[in-house]
């Protein structure tokens, strides 16, 4: 890119990319990109380019859950909501979604759903995503049987959409 300021013409580096857009570019097939010519050479021939391994799959998790949030609130008969915060699972933690949805009358439920342990990018990776929209849909059940104990939750507690689902 160039750009044109009091002291002459100056080119500037590429912007780096968002973590969204390297999401969605993830989704593509493989690109071919063609290298550059090196100095005594002709043009290389094209070079196939993995776009998905420029992105991480924590990554990948929290823009697709994110992206879940309009079959969020369609399947909890909801007007809308939002994805307020993800965290990917790991071998060491659960994965954990807060999900905020605003009904016809206005008002808001703030709910807090926890996943298994395994890490992002693992088979059956849209598991927890179809798990939620299942619990959101079966007309939000509360058992404590699969509510856990959950200090960041607004109200102290997470649904345990792993355990409700095998209970199923």
């Amino acid at each position: 890119m160039e750009t044109m300021h009091a002291a002459g013409r100056r080119n500037l580096p590429p912007v780096p990319r968002a973590a969204v857009e390297t999401a969605l570019t993830a989704r593509t097939a493989p690109a071919v990109v063609a290298s550059p010519p090196t100095a005594g050479t002709s043009a290389a021939p094209a070079v196939a380019v993995d776009v998905t391994a420029r992105i991480d799959a924590g990554q990948a998790f929290v823009a697709r859950l994110r992206a879940a949030a309009r079959g969020f609130a369609t399947a909890a008969g909801a007007d809308s909501a939002v994805v307020r915060e993800v965290v990917p699972p790991a071998r060491h933690r659960r994965s954990r979604c807060r999900v905020v949805l605003r009904l016809a009358d206005g008002t808001e439920t703030d709910l807090t759903f926890v996943g298994e342990h395994r890490r992002p990018g693992a088979t059956d990776h849209d598991v927890f995503e179809s798990q939620i929209s299942s619990w959101l849909g079966a007309g939000q059940p509360r058992d404590p049987a699969w509510l856990v104990e959950d200090p960041e939750a607004l109200d102290g507690l997470a649904v345990d959409v792993t355990a409700w689902s095998s209970a199923s």
